[in-house]
């Protein structure tokens, strides 16, 4: 019973932590005159993805590999099924008037490399590389689309209001407790929660990458559902979408990216035959919401919440 106690600590901490990295780095950034562009591009993008990243860099570290890859692929899993199913349930999303084509197709490229790779049997500091510049292509390409669309506009101002961590007036100490709190409560978090998880997989003689796949994985998905459902109940379809996809897109570039960089990353056979194919299978069924103009009703997200269900039990 500790581990799984010490488990869901460590996932606490890390989601505390990740939230307080973000509202640090954002109220820092507009402080110091960074444009509200920049940091929704960049700083916002990665903190939020910071506790699947330092889970990664922890797991390789401490030679649990299939930990890493495993909450990889069943995050992005996790994020088309489950944090868009729960949602529709509830609300429904008006994906009709969403137009998010050219961003889903990107996530489309990056899951294609990102088995192509797979399939080279092991993630090196190569592969990371090619992951890497991929992603800079990406966000180079979102920047001018952005720079070129406030040009259009009268001025920035409403930038901070998407922003929900940006205060311009908090004060520096203020920005300062955030910042200690997350660049310390990461690396704890991470690191409780990856021993424990490893030690529940030897424990009851599960493998890391079924770990990786549902404990980790669902438990980094959180702050992508709990955005996605207030989008949903605001009536805000294209930030669920937009977020499920822009979080799918940075997981597969940057975190195996950068995690190769603390060591190789083996694929074990059982995410070259059926985990990466799931992962681009639950992309896949997002084309009747991308490019059909369909609304994800509440039938659909019954559908999609099944399939998440199903796919976890086949899993365990």
């Amino acid at each position: 019973m500790m581990p799984w106690l010490m488990s869901g600590l460590g996932l606490v901490i890390l989601l505390l932590a990740g939230d307080a990295l973000v509202r640090g780095a954002v109220n820092l950034s507009l402080r110091l005159g960074v444009p509200a562009l920049i940091v929704s591009l960049t700083i916002v993008a990665f903190g939020t993805s910071a506790p699947e990243l330092l889970i990664a860099i922890q797991a390789v570290a401490e030679h649990a590999p299939s930990i890493a890859l495993g909450n990889v692929v069943g995050s992005n899993t996790a994020n088309i099924l489950l944090v868009l199913g729960i949602p529709a349930i509830l609300t429904g999303l008006h994906t009709s008037e969403c137009n998010t084509r050219k961003n889903y197709i990107f996530m489309l490229a990056a899951s294609v490399l990102f088995i192509g790779l797979a399939f080279c049997g092991v993630f090196t500091i190569w592969s990371g590389l090619v992951l890497l510049a991929a992603l800079t292509l990406v966000l180079g390409v979102a920047f001018r689309e952005a720079r070129a669309h406030r040009r259009c506009c009268d001025d920035g101002s409403d930038d901070l209001e998407d922003i929900e961590e940006a205060d311009p007036n908090m004060p520096y100490w203020r920005v300062g407790v955030y910042l200690v709190l997350g660049l310390i409560g990461l690396p704890l978090g991470a690191h409780i929660l990856v021993d424990n998880g490893t030690e529940i997989a030897r424990t009851y003689h599960v493998s890391e990458r079924v770990i990786g796949l549902t404990l980790i994985a669902i438990g980094t998905s959180l702050p992508e559902l709990a955005t996605t459902v207030m989008a949903a109940l605001r009536r805000q379809a294209d930030v669920a979408l937009g977020n499920v996809i822009g979080s799918n897109m940075f997981n597969l570039l940057a975190i195996v990216g950068i995690a190769t960089f603390v060591g190789p990353i083996p694929v074990k056979p059982a995410f070259l035959e059926f985990d990466l194919w799931v992962m681009l299978g639950a992309s896949m069924l997002l084309v009747p919401f991308v490019f059909f103009k369909q609304d994800i009703t509440r039938t659909w997200g019954f559908v999609l919440t099944g399939l998440y269900l199903a796919y976890m039990t086949v899993v365990l």
